[in-house]
């Protein structure tokens, strides 16, 4: 590839929220965070996992369910992605699936004009059991099934969510991508735990970037989320986090740092199985 070939640099923002059981609050939150990293020149933002709702109850997101394309926070992520011209991968909201009690768990990534570029069913369902600390997704949702990913001028972008990031072999069925999204809930006891070595491992192992938004803090249902959203870089580098509270973090995103990285340690040409 010729140096005139390479995308050039772009700046992107994840964002950190601690979102509530309050629809309404939620995107007045987002679109204000959104706006503060468009100011900053994001043309990529991506928001966490449930900006939307973080419910009292699991069940309770099964009763703001949406239909694809129609409904309240589909229509705001449009109109924001339209607004200041980005793309916008917009977390994760409830939509209507074949189950009456339960929904999808998606994320919809959003052009600049507006329209929707991908859908990504979450696939992962978490489930954790210790002491009086318990969860279950699939009480109230459907897994998808397929990877997603879509070209953007910069690069090819793979889509996951939260859990999703305990599972390589997803990663590796999106093909060679240049940016990671992981928009996530982690809790505080996993996620204190696991999740930067795991952001960070998927960026080595895939030798691109990583962008990872999150719910961080203490929600009004008493769940605490472990927050940490951070991009890092094709070589594992962590380039910018936010331990905890409502912000945003955002950073560069360099064809020719992956080039440099993918030529000078060609593990992605050298895999076997």
């Amino acid at each position: 590839m010729t140096e005139s070939a390479v995308p050039a640099a772009v700046r992107v923002a994840a964002v950190q929220m601690v979102s509530t059981p309050d629809v309404a609050r939620n995107l007045a939150d987002a679109e204000a965070l959104i706006a503060q990293a468009a100011e900053r020149g994001a043309q990529l933002v991506a928001l966490p996992e449930y900006f939307c709702f973080m419910g009292r109850s699991d069940r309770e997101k099964v009763a703001i369910r949406e239909r694809e394309g129609q409904g309240p926070i589909q229509e705001f992520l449009a109109a924001q992605a339209r607004r200041h011209g980005i793309y916008l991968a917009g977390g994760t909201l409830p939509l209507e699936c074949p189950d009456p009690d339960r929904v999808y768990n998606t994320a919809f990534v959003y052009g600049p004009d507006g329209r929707a570029l991908a859908r990504y069913d979450k696939i992962h369902l978490f489930n954790f059991r210790r002491g009086a600390e318990s969860y279950d997704e699939a009480l109230s949702i459907r897994p998808g099934t397929a990877p997603v990913g879509f070209d953007a001028p910069w690069g090819r972008v793979g889509l996951s969510t939260c859990y999703d990031l305990r599972f390589p072999e997803l990663y590796r069925a999106l093909g060679q991508v240049d940016l990671i999204l992981v928009p996530a809930a982690f809790t505080y006891t996993t996620g204190q735990a696991h999740w930067e070595i795991l952001l960070r491992a998927r960026a080595i192992e895939n030798q691109c970037y990583v962008l990872a938004p999150a719910q961080g803090g203490v929600h009004p249902n008493g769940r605490r989320t472990w927050g940490h959203a951070m991009l890092i870089d094709p070589w594992g580098t962590t380039q910018a986090v936010l331990p905890e509270g409502p912000g945003i973090v955002d950073g560069m995103i360099d064809p020719v740092r992956i080039a440099d990285v993918r030529a000078a340690l060609p593990a992605l040409r050298h895999r076997v199985l």
